[in-house]
């Protein structure tokens, strides 16, 4: 039950990927602010991780791994019958909100439920295998969904796969909590939530706006005061949402911006290619889903190779390569135009970059983790998840923008007519790719100059048969 809510909460970042060309088309959403969909999610997700396990630990880790099942399923219903962007995009920020209650509580179960180191190894490479398998799976199922019945039943299939779990937690889970009297941080909370909504909308106001345009700057002004008055909080709060000791050591510093970035130029290709798949090759949602499947097995071979390899080169060699390796695939998809094949075009782009981000995905993970102390490792964990979502909602905004940016642009100089447009398209979605891999160059030399690791440190505190068991399951 709990690897099945960890499987909704995956698939809910990726399912809508494929139908939000068609969702864009059903409510009128405009370009800037399609990519809500997706932040809007990640946004809440990625804000209230932090306080979300905090909550887990005292209100006990079973009563907030089911809030978290029906509210998560409520908001999923909303969003499928939502009749405005407004509704959709309020339904996806709650989903966000309700997946940052039951994430850490799942994974929180599932330590205390495990004890046995070999068990425990085991149930971490099911639930990593799930984690990873449910961004495919997402992308498939959400063409298969929106084709064959609509956009909307993206969101509603999790409904019932609540319910199964719900059931099953009542069943088969007992209760956990954490002694003592329970502290939450909810103006760091407010704070890094307020400011990370500043950026995102700030990015999204250039479009319309330009970059230079006074809305625009104060917006981004006011996100970067706001996460700078979060820093001060949490230097000065006696129970703070983030002990910056966590991020005091260079290694761990390193590893989660480096974590942020790749996440930033790695996952903000699905909609750019979504885009591409379904309005210039003019493949079906299905085709489209379908068109990922390379996608996903290259990241599992990459993941399953990494597991086996890291211990022996060590974190940065393997972290460097990565990030090279995954910015040469995001310059060849910067080649593509309106006549590009699947085969000659798409497909070696995606089997580099996937590559790519499976092998990134484990000496990421590994390195800010690594000599965290005790008290640490919960925070430490969560702000794996945390540094991915914000990187989600910062890539997405800012590439989504830039690529509207230069279409815009082209059609201006080139004129109006159909092939002027759908050049127009592909000219923005390479100029994105190039700023995606830009990002990828930027994350290989943040782990050259700051990941510091021995090659025997590469466990994540359960020795390289952790990663053998994870490479088995995969």
């Amino acid at each position: 039950m709990i690897v099945l809510a960890q499987l909704m909460v995956v698939l809910d970042a990726s399912i809508v990927t494929v139908a939000l060309p068609s969702a864009q088309t059903g409510l009128h959403i405009s370009v800037a602010d399609r990519q809500w969909v997706f932040t809007a999610y990640s946004l809440a997700f990625g804000g209230m991780l932090l306080l979300g396990g905090r909550i887990a630990d005292f209100v006990g880790r079973k009563r907030t791994f089911e809030i978290g099942l029906v509210g998560f399923a409520a908001a999923s219903a909303l969003g499928g019958l939502a009749q405005s962007e407004a509704m959709l995009f309020a339904a996806r920020a709650l989903q966000g909100g309700f997946a940052a209650l039951l994430a850490p509580a799942a994974l929180s179960l599932l330590t205390v439920t495990f004890t046995d180191p070999k068990e425990q190894a085991r149930a971490f490479g099911i639930y990593g295998a799930i984690s990873g398998g449910g961004i495919s799976i997402g992308l498939i199922m959400g063409g298969m969904l929106t084709q064959w019945a609509s956009w909307r039943w993206t969101m509603l299939v999790n409904v019932p796969i609540a319910i199964v779990a719900l059931v099953g937690s009542r069943l088969l889970v007992t209760e956990s909590k954490a002694e003592g009297k329970a502290h939450y941080d909810l103006l760091g909370t407010a704070t890094v939530t307020a400011g990370l909504v500043a950026l995102v909308y700030g990015s999204t106001k250039a479009e319309s706006n330009g970059w230079t345009s006074g809305t625009t700057l104060t917006l981004l002004a006011l996100g970067v005061i706001l996460l700078a008055a979060f820093v001060i909080i949490e230097a000065r709060t006696k129970h703070p949402l983030l002990p910056l000791r966590v991020l005091a050591d260079r290694t761990r510093g390193g590893a989660f911006l480096a974590n942020l970035l790749t996440i930033a130029g790695m996952f903000s290709t699905f909609l750019l290619l979504t885009y591409y798949f379904q309005g210039i090759l003019g493949y079906s949602a299905l085709k489209t889903g379908l068109a990922y499947l390379p996608y996903s097995i290259g990241t599992f071979v990459g993941a399953t190779v990494a597991g086996k390899v890291m211990a022996r080169i060590g974190a940065r060699t393997l972290l460097v390569g990565s990030m090279v390796l995954g910015a040469v695939g995001l310059v060849l998809f910067a080649q593509l135009d309106t006549h590009s094949g699947f085969a000659s075009h798409v497909l070696p782009a995606e089997i580099i970059t996937s590559l790519a981000l499976g092998l990134a995905i484990v000496p990421l993970t590994s390195a800010a983790l690594v000599g965290v102390a005790p008290a640490d490792a919960g925070v430490a964990s969560a702000l794996v998840n945390t540094t991915q979502q914000v990187g989600n909602s910062l890539g997405v905004a800012l590439l989504n923008t830039i690529a509207a940016t230069a279409t815009a642009g082209y059609i201006a100089d080139h004129g109006t007519s159909a092939a002027a447009h759908s050049a127009g398209l592909v000219h923005g979605y390479d100029i994105a790719f190039i700023v995606a891999a830009a990002f990828l160059a930027v994350s290989a030399l943040v782990s050259l100059l700051l990941v510091r690791t021995r090659r025997q440190d590469m466990t994540l505190g359960g020795g390289p048969e952790v990663f053998t068991e994870l490479a088995e399951v995969i």
